[in-house]
């Protein structure tokens, strides 16, 4: 029964009595606060592997591509004459095949959209379509119509009595 009577007094807290600050152990504190968690160290540790292997990667790449014109330097300067024909021949052939293929990329797009636009499908663009073909329209009739004002007017002034 005595114990009973002793477990509400233990749950109860104190008031916390005001401590001595002292510098280390703030600092210890503040340390312990903010000290990194371990899913954190382990992305730390991936990323410091996974830089060690990149940068050893990159290393022997630049090795093996030293060592390689080391020694096949002889070789491609005796070469040489025919390794620039050889490459404007390929640059000429290369960039002209791309250029074909990019034109039928647009004549099929242009088509595309075309068929799209006169079936009444309403393809992006059509809107300012409209509104270029409309404005064009308009001008050719201002056009139109201030030339027959114009011409009519000249007519007069070369036969006044007709």
């Amino acid at each position: 029964m005595a114990d009973m009577q002793s477990l509400p007094a233990q749950n109860q807290r104190l008031p916390l009595q005001p401590r001595a600050i002292v510098p280390s152990a703030t600092f210890l504190r503040r340390f312990q606060d903010h000290a990194p968690n371990s899913s954190q160290i382990f992305g730390f540790f991936t990323l410091v592997i996974s830089a060690g292997i990149l940068l050893f990667l990159t290393g022997l790449t630049l090795t093996a591509s030293i060592l390689g014109l080391i020694f096949f330097t002889p070789l491609i300067l005796i070469s040489s004459p025919l390794w620039i024909p050889i490459g404007t021949v390929l640059f000429i052939a290369i960039a002209g095949f791309l250029s074909v293929c990019a034109f039928a990329i647009a004549a099929i797009l242009s088509v595309s959209w075309l068929y799209r636009y006169y079936r009444g499908f309403h393809p992006p663009g059509s809107d300012r379509f409209d509104y270029a073909r409309s404005r064009i329209v308009d001008t050719a009739n201002h056009v139109k119509d201030y030339a027959g004002g114009y011409l009519q007017g000249k007519v007069k002034d070369a036969a006044p009595g007709a």
